[in-house]
């Protein structure tokens, strides 16, 4: 984790406390595991993170809905595990929106379970025609008498397969575009909902396809009014967005950390790396840009806690910053270590392949840097400046 002081202006002393914590915990129990070596033992070591972060308490920001403490844990998790930072991830995407649906009998079925680690959540609104246009979503929740019947597809799912529950998102009304979106809480052994198959990263990552045959589900776990899905899932993601740029900054973190004690042991015509200048710009490059990417996170995440009831702009600009810049000290990483940064079993290579998919998932950049055009043309057609 590196030094809380850097954004301290906008923690508490309970928020630094915490960094120092979880910095020790992870040093001490997430830090030594090995990456798992395919998709079956990814899985495996998925349901482990999740019971062992669920024992130590380390979802209680999701339950919180501490987003600063949220953003301290991924950034420190990151940089040791991805893997454990996906889980962490994705226990507050699938039980996000139950918590701010304010569904009690959801609430009270699923969030001590997520919270210890005996369950695990999954967020299921991407499909093969609609990733970043959401309204795009073409499966469908057909009203039933007392409740509705899911059919259809999704894809790209995190958890699939593993998840004890998946947050779906589904038309109930296709005519009215996203204002018919709706979602619902599904139990992975509802009958009808099948795991189709695994769909496998360069990382690891438990990832699928899962499908919807005739799954029905009563109306009393439908998450808010129908057509309320769309804004429920754009909220959820609004709020936790600023938490995928502290996961960038943990894994660019790491990889500078690498990099700076591969530059001053490593000699090369009779000079340690760190002596030559051209190393030198990059590591100063990748200092900046990280000492800029973690302000931006923290200071969406600031803004959420403090009551704002959106951060879409600052977390886009934090999203958007942070995972590119993330992307570029990994990189830089492996040119400063050589032969090193590309073997299979070096941290820089694991933060190489972990990297890039944080630059797609829950909005790609170009999204953030369209939602951030958006506010910005916005504001200067009401006469606002910039």
């Amino acid at each position: 984790m590196p030094d809380p002081t850097v954004v301290s202006a906008f923690l508490t002393e309970s928020h630094v406390a915490l960094a120092g914590r979880i910095t020790a915990y992870t040093a001490h129990e997430i830090a030594s595991l090995p990456e798992p070596a395919d998709d079956t033992a990814a899985r495996a070591q998925a349901r482990d993170l999740v019971a062992r972060l669920g024992r130590a308490g380390w979802f209680a920001s999701i339950g919180e809905l501490d987003l600063r403490a949220a953003c301290l844990v991924r950034e420190t998790l990151a940089g040791a595990s991805p893997l454990a930072d996906a889980m962490f991830a994705l226990q507050a995407l699938g039980t996000v929106p139950i918590l701010l649906a304010g569904h009690a009998p959801l609430k009270e079925r699923w969030l001590p379970a997520v919270l210890a680690g005996r369950a695990i959540a999954a967020f299921a609104m991407t499909e093969p025609e609609a990733g970043s246009d959401a309204a795009a979503i073409a499966t469908t929740a057909r009203r039933d008498g007392t409740g509705y019947v899911l059919r259809g597809t999704k894809t790209f799912i995190s958890n699939a397969g593993i998840a004890d529950f998946y947050t779906v998102f589904a038309s109930t009304d296709q005519g009215k575009g996203h204002k018919g979106i709706s979602a619902f809480v599904v139990a992975a052994d509802t009958p009808g909902l099948k795991f189709v198959r695994p769909l496998v990263l360069s990382a690891p990552h438990p990832l699928g396809e899962i499908a919807f045959e005739d799954c029905r589900v009563p109306a009393s776990d439908r998450l808010g009014a129908e057509g309320e899905g769309y804004k429920l899932g754009l909220a959820t993601l609004d709020r936790l967005r600023a938490t995928v740029a502290a996961a960038a900054c943990g894994m660019a973190a790491r990889a500078l950390q690498e990099a700076l004690a591969h530059a001053t042991r490593r000699r090369q015509f009779g000079h340690t790396l760190g002596e030559f200048q051209l190393i030198q710009e990059k590591l100063a490059r990748m200092a900046t840009d990280l000492t800029a990417a973690r302000l931006l996170t923290y200071r969406a995440a600031w803004e959420k806690d403090r009551g704002a009831d959106r951060v879409t702009l600052e977390a886009a600009m934090a999203k958007a910053f942070a995972t590119e810049a993330a992307q570029r000290i990994v990189d830089d990483a492996v040119q400063i270590l050589g032969g090193r940064g590309v073997l299979a079993s070096h941290p820089v290579d694991r933060l190489y392949r972990a990297v890039r998919a944080l630059r797609i998932y829950e909005g790609t950049t170009e999204i953030q840097q369209l939602i951030v055009a958006g506010h910005l043309l916005k504001r200067a057609g009401e006469g606002g400046a910039a």
